[in-house]
């Protein structure tokens, strides 16, 4: 008997992933499995767009709000949270749609992707080198060791470049070679990416960011960093967090904190677009089309 379709909807910040993902849902009698790093956060609602209650149609969602902002959280841990969460929907008969930005999370999950153990004393060693070097100067070595991973890792992500060297440490193997490969490992999955021109795009991220800050990004960011953001090694590097953490210590002005938030999210949207083009198994659908659902479901059921 072929299990229920897992179905991913993935594509860039801003395009409507949300909502075609309960539109799916709703078509399918489905339940949302959130592939949003930063969704799992307990408080952090405004800065991660996440669908106040309200307007979750009546539909289940899983792994959101399930850590504090205290709490780390890799791409090991969410492989086994969301691969659990499918097979217990698939037990029930219920199709997962999962939704979220991050190629990396999304192939985690459905891909063959399998995860290097880890040391705490060369993760220290390495992360003490970050502090004191600098992202670029590890990402200099790490192009030296392994360039197909540096190529894969922008000179400004420390946590993976450290992450990278550790693996080439532990296992003397390049960390390239630990990279999912597209060969899905969960039956009957399918990928669903929602297709925007890039003006529409920009245009859509400013009024996000816009409206994030008019419904009190401000107090939210203040609020959490009373439980403890700045000390959340993962939570505390979200964009727009990062940036309103600046302006409440005093280091830039509401304004500048808006505008870098709008250029880090563009930034990463296009990061989005180069990850997810790269995958030739993802159907992609207008942002627009009335008919976007039709188009979704007959390439996957």
């Amino acid at each position: 008997m072929t299990p229920s379709p897992v179905i991913a909807v993935v594509g860039p910040t801003a395009s409507g992933k949300s909502e075609l993902s309960l539109d799916l849902a709703q078509r399918l009698g489905g339940e949302i499995v959130n592939t949003d790093a930063m969704q799992v956060y307990r408080g952090m609602d405004i800065g991660t767009a996440k669908l106040p209650l309200a307007e979750r149609r009546g539909i289940p969602h899983h792994l959101l709000d399930t850590l504090t902002v205290r709490d780390p959280a890799t791409v090991a841990e969410f492989q086994r949270w969301a691969r659990a969460a499918i097979e217990e929907l698939r037990g029930r008969g219920v199709p997962p749609i999962l939704v979220g930005g991050s190629a990396l999370y999304t192939r985690a999950i459905l891909d063959e992707f399998e995860f290097p153990g880890t040391d705490p004393e060369v993760r220290r060693d390495l992360e003490a080198e970050l502090d004191a070097l600098g992202s670029g100067a590890l990402h200099d070595r790490l192009r030296e060791l392994d360039p197909a991973a540096a190529a894969q890792i922008i000179p400004g992500n420390g946590r993976r470049i450290v992450r990278a060297l550790e693996v080439i440490a532990i296992t003397g193997r390049p960390f390239s070679a630990s990279l999912p490969r597209l060969e899905y490992a969960v039956p009957n999955a399918h990928q669903i990416g929602v297709a925007i021109d890039r003006p529409m795009l920009d245009e859509r991220i400013g009024l996000r960011v816009d409206k994030m800050f008019a419904a009190g990004f401000v107090d939210e960011v203040a609020r959490l960093l009373d439980e403890g953001l700045a000390e959340g090694r993962t939570a505390s590097r979200a964009i727009g967090y990062r940036e309103v953490i600046a302006h409440l210590a005093g280091d830039l002005t509401l304004d500048e904190a808006k505008e870098q938030t709008k250029t880090a999210t563009r930034r990463f949207s296009r990061r989005q677009d180069s990850w997810f083009s790269k995958d030739p198994r993802i159907h992609w659908v207008p942002w627009d089309a009335a008919d976007r659902v039709d188009q979704a479901l007959r390439s996957c059921v």
